[in-house]
């Protein structure tokens, strides 16, 4: 305990320095903590094993996501929920079986291995999206689109790996195509519930309350707790912290000057800088741990040319999902104009979502260590080549604000 516990302190004394320092140089923060974690780890620091499963899912994810969800209109979400739903569900699979078969027909990989990291690799992660976009100002429709295209793709493409997975370890038992759309529609449907009734609970008592404490307090509580609580029945837990944080925000936190707001308006803004700062800890840590990972994994085990083909299929299978999805709505009034269908691609950025999933696959999964190294590699390459490119390509479209300083 100890030990964790001197490691996250040193993790966020170095996160503070290379936020000031990135500041300074014009680059984005979360490229930083990945390449300092590189850094680092090449120079010998001793690291300890906190990057695993269990505390990217219950630690990180909860409060980045319920953050994210927090800040967004249901008015705004309603006047494009189609597009969103479209590219956040149709888009992984897309991109997914882009990426399978060509790990199939490129690599040779089993077709099992190829679905479970295609899937596992195809959401884009609102760890990393979402830290970009603050860096680079980004606001209104097209922030909307990508926050919560990134939000839904997480919950999506966290239960479509439990489907494939267990369809991949199936055995004796036989999995049809009803048992797997029964489980699919429960683990979604389980994980909204879970997260509604967590959020409504929270805010009911929270009418009951002035005090900012103990209204930030129930926000905590809604945010984990329905995460846990979702898991523990072998729901979303992704969906069921969005479902929350969206509730939560949208008859409380969002609501100023409403007689019927249950929040204090005190508790608003305290819950709003609560949240921003756990947000700041969580990428702070995720991103300079991945850096650390990155830099001690035996590379030399894995053909290098995988993880490039790798990253070629990710793009690929990306831009299949963005560009004719977004085509279909052209001629209506939820058209995406062909820009920012350029910034939905190239900003999908891939991060702690996928490492996670890939660090709950059994050792002895066939290419149990490819996946995860090629996960890995993926990975950086999206934070730091996209994350760098991205203010490029932003300004070149016209999109990235004057006075944004990256």
């Amino acid at each position: 305990m100890d030990t964790i516990l001197t490691h996250t302190v040193d993790y966020l004394v170095v996160a503070i320095l290379v936020a000031i320092i990135a500041r300074r140089l014009h680059l984005p923060y979360t490229v930083g903590l990945v390449v300092t974690g590189l850094g680092l780890a090449m120079a010998g620091l001793e690291t300890s094993a906190m990057l695993t499963h269990d505390f990217i899912f219950e630690i990180i994810l909860p409060p980045l996501l319920f953050e994210a969800a927090l800040s967004i209109h249901w008015r705004e979400l309603r006047r494009d929920i189609l597009p969103v739903v479209v590219l956040s569900t149709l888009g992984v699979v897309v991109s997914a079986v882009v990426v399978a078969a060509g790990m199939v027909e490129l690599l040779a990989w089993p077709a099992e291995s190829a679905l479970v990291f295609g899937v596992l690799i195809s959401a884009t992660d609102p760890i990393a999206v979402l830290a970009m976009f603050k860096d680079t100002g980004i606001k209104g429709r097209l922030r909307l689109l990508v926050e919560t295209e990134s939000l839904f793709n997480d919950g999506v493409a966290a239960v479509l790996f439990a489907l494939v997975l267990a369809w991949a370890q199936a055995t004796s038992i036989e999995l049809t195509t009803a048992t797997m759309a029964a489980a699919l529609v429960l683990m979604t449907g389980g994980g909204i519930f879970v997260g509604i009734a967590c959020g409504g609970a929270a805010i009911a008592l929270a009418g009951r309350t002035s005090d900012r404490l103990v209204e930030a307090t129930l926000t905590s509580v809604a945010a984990y707790g329905s995460f846990l609580l979702a898991e523990s029945f072998h729901f979303s837990g992704v969906l069921a912290t969005v479902s929350a944080g969206l509730l939560m925000g949208n008859l409380g936190v969002l609501r100023e000057g409403e007689e019927r707001n249950r929040f204090s308006s005190d508790g608003r803004s305290f819950v709003v800088s609560l949240w921003e700062f756990a947000a700041f800890i969580a990428n702070s840590l995720i991103f300079l741990l991945i850096g650390l990972a990155v830099a001690a994994m035996p590379f030399t085990g894995i053909n290098t040319g995988t993880i490039f083909v790798a990253i070629g299929l990710v793009v690929v299978g990306r831009g299949l999902a963005v560009y004719p999805l977004c085509l279909v709505f052209r001629p209506s009034t939820w058209a995406v104009p062909i820009r920012e269908q350029h910034i939905l691609w190239w900003g999908g950025l891939r991060g702690a979502l996928a490492l996670a999933l890939a660090l709950v696959l059994p050792p002895t999964f066939p290419l149990h260590n490819e996946i995860l190294i090629t996960a890995y590699g993926v990975v950086v390459f999206s934070v730091v080549f996209q994350g760098l490119t991205m203010p490029v390509l932003l300004r070149r479209l016209n999109i990235l604000p004057k006075e944004c300083e990256i």
